[in-house]
C-alpha cells in the first residue's frame, strides 16, 4: 500500500466548531435542536493534539468557533488556497439530512429549517457544495472529519462525485453511520467521537507503531466506538470512512515523544514529534500548551487557541521553522519542479463539478489556474526553472541528489475527464470498456500518463431522451424541482450511448424550445444484440428450427402448448431499451389490443428496472424461475449478471423475429458555451471512439467474427456475447458456446423506428386507461423533522405527481388522529391539474400535535380503492409516505396480522415509502406489507425521490 508522508510540505488543518446557535428550539420554530457546548472541548482538544502530532505545524492550524456560513466557506477557501501537502478539514456541530437522504447540510451558526427555503436549510453548506470548494485546493491529499448526526450521508455525496480526481484525493472520516443522531454529550467534556480521536492522535493505534495513519485510525475509531456507545436509535455507532481504491494511506500524525522517521526521502530523521521546543520541530517559542477558546495568545492578539495556533484566520508561515525542514521544503520542491518541467506543458488541474451545483457551468469550462504555469510565449522554461531552483536550493544546502525518491518519469497531470451516459442494460459492458482503455496503449502518453480519464453512468432511457429533447436548459442550470435532469439522470454527458439509433433520434430537439445541445450520432451502431425470449431449459423448444423463425406471439403459443403454466416477464420499457424494443414486438402491428397484451406479461409485485434485475430476481423462487421466460438481450446469456449468490436455472434463448435487436450507437454530445477546452476534449472523445469501435480495425483482424476477433473496445463487447452489428450478425467472439445461443438465427428483425418506439411507450403508460392513486401523508408529531423542503414528506410527495396527467384521478390524506377518524382529506379524490394539487398540499399539508393510526387509515385507504375499482380494470395504488414512528400501533393486538389479508386480497399494490434508511429492512413492518399487496417498499438506503416518482409513473398517464 501506498502511504503519504505531508511532513516538509505546505500542509493546513482547519478545525470548525459549531457550539453556539443563533436559532434553536423551542424559542426558534425554524431553529435547531439546541447548543453544542461539548463542541468548543474538541477544537482546543484536537488542535492540541494535531500540534504534538508534528505533522500539522502550530501555524498551519486554523480554529474558527461557531462561524456563520460565510465565515465558513470564506475559511474553507482561504485552506484551500494555502495548503500544497495535507488539508485536514474537521467540522463537529449539527448535520441534517433531507429525507431522500442524499446530501448532508453542515449547519452553521445562523442555521435554521425553513420552508421553502434552498433545499430546507438556510445557514448550512451542503457537503456537495464543500466538496466542490476543496476541488481546487492544490493540496496532495485531503482529508475531512465530520462529527456529526447523520455523518455517514456525505458517504453518498463522495461516491456520486463527478470527477475522479476527487475520489483519488479525499478521504473522509465520517463520525457515524448514515441516517443516525448521536449524543454530544454533556457540555462539559469533549463529544465523544472526538473524544477518542484525540486519544488516537496522542496515544497512537494499538499495533501500529508511532505513526497514525488515516485508515488505521479510522478502523480502530469503528471498533471503540461500536463497543462503547449507542446511537439515539440504540444501534451500535459505527463511524464510516470513505477513501481510494487501491487506498493511499495519509499520515496525520506522530505519537509524541516518538522518534519520527522523517518524511518521503527520509529528510528529518532522528527528529523527536510533540516534546517541547528542543525537540519539537516547531520554532523556538511556539510550542507550549493549548489553551481554551477565545483566550489570548503568547501576543496578547485574542482568539488564540494555543501559541501559535490561530483562530478564524488564514494561515501564515512562521519565520521560526527549522532549517532542516525549509530544507526539506526546498529540495520537494526542487523535484517537482524537475518532474514539471519534464512535463512540458502541464494543464490546469481538471476541478470538479456537483451534480446540482450553485453556478452550473457547461462541461470543459474549467476556472482559470490561479497562477501561471508557462513563459508569455507558451513555452515551458525548463532550463530555468531547473537552474533557479537548485541554485537555491544549493545555497541553503550546498548538494542536490537528483533522481532520488522519484519514478524518473514525468509527473502527470489529472487526466481530462470524460463523461458517458449509456443505458442501464448496457452499464456494465461499457464501464468494462472503459476501464480497459483507461489502462490501455492509446490512452497513454509517451511519457506514461493517461490522456483522459472516463466516468460512465447509466440512467432511466425514456428519461434521458426527454431531458436531451425538452430539458437542456434545466439541464445545464436547473431552476427548480420540477425539471432537474442533473438531480434525475446525472451531469451533462460529452458522450451518449443509447441501445438503438432509433433512441438517438427521438432525443433529437424537436426546435419547440430553445436547445443547448446538439447530437452527433454515428451512421451505424459498432454491436448488435438480438432481444431474445430466455426459457427454461426444461420447457424450451428441443429443436433449434423451432426456436428461430416465428414471431414472439407464435413463440409464446408454442411455450403455452408444452406447459400451460408458463409466464412471460419483461422489464420496464420506459427504463430501457431492450425493454421497449421487446414492448414493440409484444403489441404488434396495426391496432393492437394494448391491454391484454399488458396482461400476457402482468406479474405480482414490482416489475425488474432492468433486464439484469430481471434475471437475477427470478430465482428467488426456484418454482418462479423454472417456470418464467424472459424477454431479455441475448449478451446477458453470455455475459450473465450478478445475482448474489443465486444460482439460475439453465435457459435456452428462442428468437422472435418481430422484435428488434439493441444496437448500440455511439453519439457526441455538446452543449451550448462548453467549448472552453474544446480541441481537448473533442480529441478524447475521437481517440475513446477509435479505440471503442475499432474503427479501421486497429487489431488488424476481423472484425466480424470470422477471423482472430476484434480489436479495441470490441473486444470487451465480443466477451461479453455481442454479435457484429452489419451482415448476418456473426458472434464478435467464438467463445460462446454452450450459453443456450443459436450461432446463426435466421434474418434479423427490421431496426425499429422512432416514431414505432415512441407510439409503444405511450401504448404502455396508457394500457389499461388513467389510474387511480392514493396519498396517505404522515402527519403526526413526529414527522415534524421531516416536513420542510423538496426533501421533507409533502415535497417528495409533490415531486411524485409528475407521474400524473389530466385524466388520472387521485386524492391524499393527512394520516393523523387528533378526532375519531384516522384521516382528514387535503385534495378530494378525482382529476387534478398539478398546479392546483401542489397547491392543496401547501394549504393543507400540516404536522398534527397527535399520533397515526396506520392500521385504520390502511384499512380505509382498501375499502376505497376497492369500491372505485369494482367495475373497471384501470390501475391502481396507495402510497403512504411515513417515518415508521407510529408502526407499534400495527404490531399491537395482531393488527399486522390483520391487514395483511386485506392487503393481499384486495389487489390493489401499495408502496410504503419509509423516510428513514431501515424502514425496509427484512422482516419489518413496511417490508411484510407492501410485499403482500404487490407493491414496493422504499426508504432512505436507496433513491427514495426518483423510485417513487417511477412507481407513480407507471400507475399514471404523466410525463414521467
Amino acid at each position: 500500500m501506498d502511504r503519504f508522508d505531508p511532513r516538509g510540505r505546505v500542509n493546513r488543518a482547519l478545525l470548525v466548531g459549531v457550539s453556539e446557535y443563533e436559532f434553536t428550539r423551542p424559542e426558534h420554530r425554524h431553529g435547531v435542536p439546541s447548543p453544542l457546548p461539548a463542541v468548543a472541548h474538541d477544537l482546543s482538544l484536537l488542535a492540541r493534539a494535531l500540534e504534538r502530532g508534528g505533522v500539522v505545524g502550530p501555524d498551519e492550524i486554523t480554529v474558527t468557533h461557531s462561524p456563520v456560513l460565510g465565515e465558513f466557506r470564506k475559511a474553507l477557501r482561504t485552506a484551500v488556497d494555502a495548503a500544497e501537502g495535507l488539508l485536514l478539514v474537521y467540522f463537529a456541530g449539527h448535520g441534517a439530512v433531507p429525507s431522500a437522504g442524499d446530501e448532508l447540510w453542515l449547519q452553521m451558526r445562523d442555521a435554521e429549517v425553513v420552508r421553502g427555503g434552498t433545499a430546507g436549510f438556510e445557514g448550512a453548506a451542503p457537503f456537495t457544495n464543500v466538496l466542490r470548494i476543496l476541488a481546487n485546493s492544490d493540496a496532495e491529499r485531503i482529508v475531512v472529519v465530520l462529527d456529526c448526526c447523520n455523518a455517514g450521508n456525505a458517504a453518498r455525496v463522495w461516491e456520486a462525485t463527478e470527477g475522479p480526481d476527487i475520489r483519488r484525493r479525499v478521504s473522509v472520516l465520517m463520525g457515524v453511520q448514515a441516517n443516525h443522531r448521536i449524543d454530544a454529550g454533556d457540555g462539559g467534556t469533549p463529544t465523544p467521537f472526538t473524544a477518542r480521536l484525540v486519544r488516537l492522535l496522542t496515544d497512537g493505534v494499538e499495533g501500529q507503531g508511532d505513526e497514525i495513519h488515516f485508515l488505521a485510525l479510522s478502523e480502530a475509531l469503528r471498533v471503540y466506538m461500536s463497543a462503547h456507545h449507542r446511537t439515539e436509535r440504540g444501534e451500535p455507532w459505527e463511524p464510516q470512512s470513505r477513501t481510494e481504491n487501491p487506498a493511499v494511506d495519509v499520515l496525520l500524525a506522530v505519537r509524541p515523544g516518538a522518534t519520527a522517521s522523517g518524511g518521503e526521502t527520509g529528510a528529518g530523521a532522528g527528529r523527536t514529534v510533540g516534546s517541547g521546543p528542543a525537540g519539537s520541530g516547531v520554532a523556538p517559542g511556539l510550542a507550549g500548551s493549548v489553551g481554551t477558546p477565545g483566550s489570548a495568545g503568547p501576543t496578547g492578539s485574542p482568539g488564540l487557541v494555543g501559541p501559535g495556533v490561530k483562530v478564524a484566520g488564514p494561515a501564515r508561515r512562521g519565520p521560526g521553522v527549522p532549517a532542516r525542514l525549509r530544507i526539506r521544503g526546498a529540495l520537494a520542491a526542487a523535484a517537482g519542479a524537475v518532474r514539471a518541467a519534464r512535463t512540458r506543458v502541464r494543464p490546469p488541474r481538471t476541478r470538479y463539478r456537483p451534480t446540482r451545483p450553485a453556478e452550473p457551468r457547461p462541461p470543459g469550462r474549467i476556472p482559470r489556474p490561479r497562477g501561471p504555469r508557462r513563459s508569455p510565449r507558451g513555452r515551458p522554461r525548463r532550463t530555468a526553472a531547473v537552474t533557479g531552483l537548485a541554485a537555491a536550493v544549493l545555497d541553503l544546502t550546498g548538494y542536490l541528489v537528483f533522481g532520488h525518491g522519484g519514478s524518473g518519469g514525468a509527473t502527470c497531470a489529472p487526466p481530462l475527464e470524460l463523461r458517458l451516459l449509456t443505458d442501464p442494460d448496457l452499464e456494465s459492458t461499457v464501464r468494462e470498456a472503459a476501464d480497459t482503455y483507461l489502462t490501455s496503449e492509446a490512452n497513454t502518453t509517451h511519457d506514461g500518463c493517461r490522456r483522459s480519464g472516463i466516468t460512465v453512468y447509466g440512467a432511466g432511457s425514456a428519461d434521458v431522451v426527454a431531458g436531451l429533447r425538452d430539458q437542456s436548459d434545466p439541464w445545464q442550470r436547473p431552476v427548480g424541482d420540477d425539471a432537474d435532469p442533473q438531480r434525475d439522470i446525472g451531469p451533462q454527458p460529452d458522450i451518449w450511448i443509447p441501445a438503438t439509433a432509433a433512441s438517438a433520434a427521438r432525443a433529437r430537439p424537436t426546435g419547440l424550445r430553445r436547445s443547448y445541445v446538439t447530437l452527433e450520432p454515428d451512421e451505424a451502431p459498432f454491436a448488435y444484440s438480438p432481444v431474445v425470449l430466455s426459457v427454461p431449459q426444461e420447457i424450451a423448444e428441443a429443436s433449434v428450427a423451432d426456436r428461430t423463425g416465428d414471431s414472439l406471439t407464435g413463440l409464446r403459443q408454442k411455450l403455452t402448448r408444452r406447459d400451460g403454466s408458463a409466464e412471460v416477464r419483461r422489464p420496464d420499457p420506459a427504463y430501457t431499451d431492450s425493454a421497449l424494443l421487446a414492448t414493440v414486438g409484444l403489441y404488434g402491428t396495426g391496432t393492437p389490443d394494448v391491454s391484454r397484451a399488458e396482461k400476457s406479461v402482468d406479474q405480482a409485485g414490482p416489475v425488474s428496472p432492468t433486464a439484469g434485475d430481471l434475471l437475477c430476481t427470478l430465482p428467488g423462487n426456484a418454482d418462479t424461475d423454472r417456470g418464467t421466460a424472459a424477454l431479455v438481450p441475448e449478451f446477458l446469456m453470455v455475459s450473465g449478471v450478478g445475482c448474489a449468490g443465486t444460482t439460475r436455472t439453465l435457459r435456452m434463448a428462442e428468437y422472435p423475429d418481430d422484435v428488434p435487436a439493441l444496437a448500440p450507437l455511439f453519439v457526441r454530445v455538446r452543449w451550448m458555451g462548453g467549448d472552453a477546452d474544446g480541441a481537448a476534449r473533442d480529441e478524447a472523445v475521437r481517440s475513446f471512439h477509435d479505440w471503442l469501435t475499432d474503427t479501421g480495425g486497429g487489431s488488424g483482424r476481423d472484425r466480424h467474427g470470422t477471423g482472430g476477433g476484434p480489436g479495441g473496445g470490441l473486444a470487451v463487447f465480443a466477451k461479453e456475447g455481442f454479435r457484429s452489428p452489419s451482415g448476418a450478425h456473426a458472434l464478435l467472439s467464438s467463445r460462446v458456446a454452450g450459453s443456450g445461443l443459436i450461432a446463426d438465427p435466421g434474418p434479423s428483425p427490421e431496426a425499429a423506428g422512432a416514431d414505432v418506439m415512441e407510439t409503444a411507450l405511450k401504448r404502455y403508460r396508457n394500457a389499461n386507461g388513467p389510474g387511480r392513486v392514493l396519498f396517505l401523508l404522515d402527519s403526526s408529531g413526529s414527522m415534524a423533522d421531516l416536513w420542510q423542503g423538496p426533501g421533507g414528506a409533502p415535497g417528495i410527495l409533490k415531486q411524485s405527481l409528475a407521474g400524473l396527467g389530466d385524466r388520472d384521478e387521485y386524492g391524499i390524506w393527512s394520516v393523523a388522529s387528533p378526532g375519531s377518524r384516522p384521516y382528514t382529506e387535503i385534495l378530494a379524490f378525482g382529476p387534478h391539474r398539478r398546479q392546483d394539487a401542489e397547491r392543496a398540499v401547501d394549504r393543507g399539508a400540516v404536522v398534527q400535535d397527535a399520533e397515526a393510526d396506520p392500521y385504520a387509515a390502511l384499512g380505509a385507504a382498501l375499502d376505497t380503492m376497492a369500491r372505485k375499482g369494482r367495475d373497471d380494470n384501470r390501475p391502481e395504488l396507495i402510497v403512504y409516505l411515513t417515518d415508521d414512528e407510529d408502526n407499534n400501533r400495527l404490531t399491537a393486538h395482531d393488527h399486522l396480522g390483520e391487514l395483511l389479508g386485506p392487503l393481499h386480497d384486495k389487489g390493489v399494490p401499495v408502496v410504503m415509502a419509509a423516510l428513514e434508511s431501515g424502514g425496509c429492512a427484512k422482516g419489518g413492518v413496511d417490508l411484510r406489507m407492501s410485499e403482500a399487496s404487490g407493491g414496493r417498499c422504499l426508504d432512505t438506503r436507496g433513491d427514495l425521490v426518483a423510485d417513487l416518482r417511477n412507481e407513480v409513473a407507471r400507475t399514471g398517464t404523466g410525463d414521467e
